[in-house]
């Protein structure tokens, strides 16, 4: 059997279709297809039939799959263990970033995996989930630490390991603090308020509480990176929710102050893996550690 071929075949099947399996592994639909065609002549039975606009998995195709993501995991694993084998030689760890996560909760997750006692050289990609998670399934990368568990967008579904959790608080200056009346948080609607941007989790999560406490807010602004959101925040252009635990750095770094907690609201962290388990000491060490920089899962 040709595994180029097998490769190809199990790219389709996890895509759902030749033409988003092309775009993600950057071959043509046409050499594509006809590599698939050749793997079906070796094999001497069809692995695909058509329904309607889609291919669909046939019997013998379903027991391929199963094999062929038992094979690819494998060599996944066996490259993960022999990267770094020769003594003396660092081991590589390839991590994506969500570009949603702030930047201070991916380094926070990711500090242990550069305080192992042996020589690490990671390689950190930040881009949207959608296409780290591409990049994850081509085994191009170790791991994936995102604010989401997967992604719609995306076909093959990762393994996803929630390392620990964060409440949610909203920061201000002080003089932005001493607007408005009442109690927290009904004090927001007459404060401008700056929000992450759609694709976060944070975002998410607080328009589902704005909108069971029936709050009227104002948007001043939106920002993709909170890092800049607080510097905006810093000066008066509005207050803004943030994870609990960043709350020490922010504060620290300027005049802010907490105007409240919001009630039930979380932020989850995922590690997002091919395998249910991996051995990569890396990520062993993050999941170990995670306990100790968020509240528990």
């Amino acid at each position: 059997m040709n595994y180029k071929h097998l490769f190809y075949f199990w790219n389709v099947a996890r895509h759902g279709g030749i033409l988003r399996a092309s775009e993600a592994i950057h071959i043509s639909p046409q050499t594509l297809s006809g590599q698939i065609k050749l793997l079906e002549e070796s094999l001497g039975t069809p692995l695909f039939r058509q329904r309607g606009r889609r291919l669909e998995l046939t019997e013998a195709g379903d027991v391929a799959r199963e094999y062929a993501d038992e094979m690819f995991s494998l060599g996944a694993e066996l490259e993960q263990v022999i990267r770094g084998y020769p003594r003396g030689r660092p081991v590589e760890f390839r991590v994506g970033v969500s570009d949603a996560l702030p930047k201070s909760v991916a380094y926070r997750l990711l500090r242990p995996a550069i305080s192992l006692d042996k020589e690490v050289r990671i390689v950190c990609r930040e881009w949207r989930l959608d296409r780290l998670l591409n990049e994850l399934g081509q085994h191009r990368l170790d791991l994936v630490i995102s604010d989401a568990p997967t992604h719609a967008a995306v076909d093959a579904k990762p393994y996803a390991q929630r390392l620990g959790r964060s409440a949610v608080v909203f920061l201000a200056h002080p003089e932005l603090a001493k607007r408005g009346s009442g109690d927290f948080p009904e004090r927001l609607q007459d404060i401008p308020l700056l929000f992450p941007g759609e694709d976060s989790a944070l975002r998410n999560a607080i328009d589902r509480w704005v909108k069971r406490r029936n709050l009227r807010l104002y948007t001043a602004g939106i920002f993709d990176d909170m890092a800049l959101m607080a510097a905006f925040g810093r000066e008066k252009i509005g207050a803004f929710p943030a994870p609990a635990t960043l709350v020490d750095e922010f504060t620290a770094d300027g005049p802010l102050v907490v105007l409240g907690q919001a009630d039930g609201v979380y932020v989850d962290y995922y590690a997002l893996s091919v395998e249910r388990k991996t051995r990569h000491p890396c990520v062993a060490a993050i999941t170990a550690a995670a306990r100790d920089s968020l509240e528990p899962a």
